[in-house]
């Protein structure tokens, strides 16, 4: 989603903007802006499209002052041009904002009577003037702020910057995430504290409801009820240097080669090598106790969820509950007293699965998370997280983050197997040993890459593809297809293979490609046995199996794909590899934007 940053106290504080902006390119975005204090008033520079295009706006015409504020904006309301970009701005505030303002139409007729006028087709507008009304009736800027944000529905981060008010900057935030940087004589506020790691590692964050009053020498935190209150200061680990392509083309093909690294250090803190357990950290609740688990996630992560499901399943025998958080809580799911609810999010900041979270804890369930960034709003909220190591994922299409939450269900599962005594100790010591070969064999995948390329190119000519597979390799085959639509723009479809024959088997002819993802496992013979079905039918099979399956399968698909022969428990974790490359190459050939597909953001912070 958008990104914000803000300044006070730093001397040409524009470039520095700029700089932190550029960090924060991997959410998604369609224009950028941003506004300083020129001699107390309010200067502004915007342009649509990617940041190199504000970078030359600034270039040409610079900004000056040591107060200021910018953003990267992904459409919502109106469309991405240089008009609707923020910053937004009166003659006495500019304001910038992430999230949706669900009452702006009411707010905006309400303010045009009293003689406003409007120049965006954007939401955000309506709190410029809001703020605005409130300042020409004498407020002073914290009050005024105040008044307004009051008066806001829906989900938002606001910063404001004010017209003769040189080193102050308010923050708002209900719903997605702020978070403000301490320096020395110099104070920031970010969308998170990535955005902010050039600057400092001392960042608190705002929880919900609150707005702060920033000045280059203190930070004063409000609640929703203008209470002062106190937010804790942290020290954060991330690294300030921009993260680069090292050799790769674009972002997405690093992380794809990155998972046999960053998979490995993720399994190092779920499983113990040396006795071959999972080693856990304390928990409030006990596998062998919970009568249900409901899992929700969005997108990619809700895919990891219907693995994890099988996983639970098959081995702890556990009653396991799927949804898309967006649709979740708005069935009123009934919930047995004392369950589990355990949320999956690469950001920690997805807007539907936060408030699926917080239906589940009013419903008195146990509350986990599986995600990537340890201090962010789902993890806050949760009782115990289960932390993956993908590290900062910068291109859109998820990759290393799904094979991480991959390997920490894969954990969990294990664990709850053996607190509900439903497996031996002697299969523990087979799965977590499977688990830890993961690493290896991804490796060997990665290396064949050039095969993938290859079949890129014929992958390209297609208008619809799809996607096959039965058991674990279900998610896989719906991932694999969202994969391809999100960087390809290629229309693609996951199914279970077995479903083939109640309507999908429409579709085939002869241009169709179809992936069919079938490891040799108990279910191998029924989809060799669809595979059959798509071939008399003329389809371009893709088979992608191990040594034993592609001997028994025949040499009649269209092409190959072999993978290391594994325990059918890891399989998930390894035929995510090539579904990826697929899907990568595929998008290379087409010439799309691989890291920043279109209309498409990294971290959804708005329903």
């Amino acid at each position: 989603m958008c990104g914000i940053v803000g300044i006070v106290g730093k001397p040409d504080a524009a470039p520095v903007i700029l700089d932190s902006l550029k960090r924060l390119e991997y959410r998604g975005y369609d224009s950028a802006g941003i506004a300083t204090l020129v001699d107390g008033h309010i200067e502004r520079r915007r342009a649509p499209g990617k940041l190199t295009g504000l970078d030359k706006v600034l270039r040409e015409n610079p900004l000056t002052g040591s107060t200021g504020i910018g953003h990267t904006r992904w459409a919502t309301h109106g469309v991405p041009n240089e008009t609707n970009a923020h910053p937004h701005a009166s003659d006495r505030v500019a304001v910038v904002h992430n999230g949706i303002i669900e009452n702006f139409r009411e707010l905006r007729e309400e303010l045009q009577k009293k003689g406003h006028k409007f120049h965006t087709e954007t939401d955000t507008e309506v709190s410029v003037h809001l703020v605005t009304e409130y300042l020409n009736q004498g407020m002073s800027p914290e009050k005024a702020a105040s008044a307004a944000v009051k008066r806001l529905h829906g989900a938002y981060a606001l910063v404001m910057i004010f017209t003769g008010e040189e080193g102050l900057m308010i923050g708002a935030r209900s719903g997605p995430p702020l978070a403000v940087g301490y320096g020395q004589k110099e104070m920031y506020l970010g969308s998170d504290a990535f955005a902010l790691a050039p600057l400092t590692n001392k960042v608190a964050y705002l929880e919900d409801g609150d707005w702060v009053v920033v000045r280059p020498d203190s930070v004063k935190f409000f609640d929703a009820k203008d209470r002062p209150v106190n937010r804790e200061i942290q020290t954060t680990s991330i690294s300030a240097s921009l993260v680069d392509k090292g050799t790769h083309r674009h972002f997405m093909a690093k992380e794809i080669f990155e998972q046999p690294e960053v998979v490995g250090h993720t399994l190092n803190t779920v499983l113990n090598p040396v006795t071959q357990t999972v080693a856990l950290p304390k928990m409030p609740f006990d596998f062998a106790t919970i009568p249900k688990a409901t899992m929700i996630a969005c997108g990619t992560a809700s895919y990891a969820t219907i693995v994890a499901k099988y996983w639970f399943e098959s081995i702890a025998k556990m009653a396991v509950e799927v949804d898309v958080a967006s649709e979740f809580r708005y069935r009123e799911a009934p919930l047995p007293h004392g369950g589990l609810a355990l949320f999956v999010s690469q950001s920690g900041e997805t807007a539907d699965t936060l408030a699926a979270l917080r239906y589940c804890k009013e419903k008195g369930q146990h509350i986990a998370s599986v995600v990537n960034v340890p201090g962010s709003s789902i993890a806050r909220e949760s009782e115990v997280i289960f932390p993956t190591h993908a590290g900062p994922e910068i291109g859109v299409a998820s990759t290393k983050a799904f094979t991480c939450q991959l390997s920490v269900l894969a954990g969990l599962a294990i664990a709850a197997g053996r607190a509900r005594g439903t497996i031996s100790r002697d299969a523990e010591i087979r799965l977590t040993r499977s688990l830890m070969e993961v690493p290896r064999h991804m490796i060997t995948l990665l290396n064949q890459d050039p095969i993938y390329e290859a079949l890129a190119h014929e992958i390209a000519k297609a208008r619809d593809v799809l996607y096959l597979g039965r058991g674990l390799s279900y998610p896989i085959a719906l991932e694999g297809a969202l994969k391809l639509k999100e960087i390809s723009y290629i229309h693609a479809e996951g199914y279970a293979a077995g479903e083939m024959k109640h309507g999908p088997i429409a579709l085939i002819d002869e241009n169709v490609p179809v992936v069919v993802i079938a490891p040799y496992d108990s279910l191998f013979e029924k989809t060799v046995s669809n595979m059959q079905e798509v071939m008399a039918r003329k389809g371009k099979v893709i088979l992608i199996s191990d040594k034993r399956g592609l001997e028994l399968a025949g040499d009649k698909a269209f092409a190959r794909i072999e993978v290391p022969e594994v325990d059918p428990f890891v399989a998930p974790l390894l035929y995510s590899v090539p579904i990826q490359l697929l899907a990568y190459h595929t998008a290379v050939v087409k010439g799309t934007d691989v890291d920043q597909p279109r209309n498409l953001a990294k971290s959804v912070t708005v329903e």
